[in-house]
C-alpha cells in the first residue's frame, strides 16, 4: 500500500465518520424540536 492509497483510505474513513455523526446530530436535534413542539402544544391547549 503506497502513500496515496493510505491517504485515500484515511479520507474515506473520516468522511464516513463525519457523515454518521452529522446524521445523528440532526436526528437528535430534530427529535428534540418535536419534543419542544409537543410540550408547547400541551402547555397551550391544556
Amino acid at each position: 500500500m503506497n502513500e496515496t492509497e493510505n491517504r485515500e483510505t484515511k479520507a474515506k474513513f473520516w468522511l464516513k465518520r463525519i457523515g454518521v455523526l452529522g446524521f445523528l446530530f440532526f436526528l437528535i436535534k430534530g427529535l428534540l424540536w418535536v419534543g419542544v413542539a409537543v410540550f408547547a402544544g400541551k402547555a397551550l391547549f391544556d
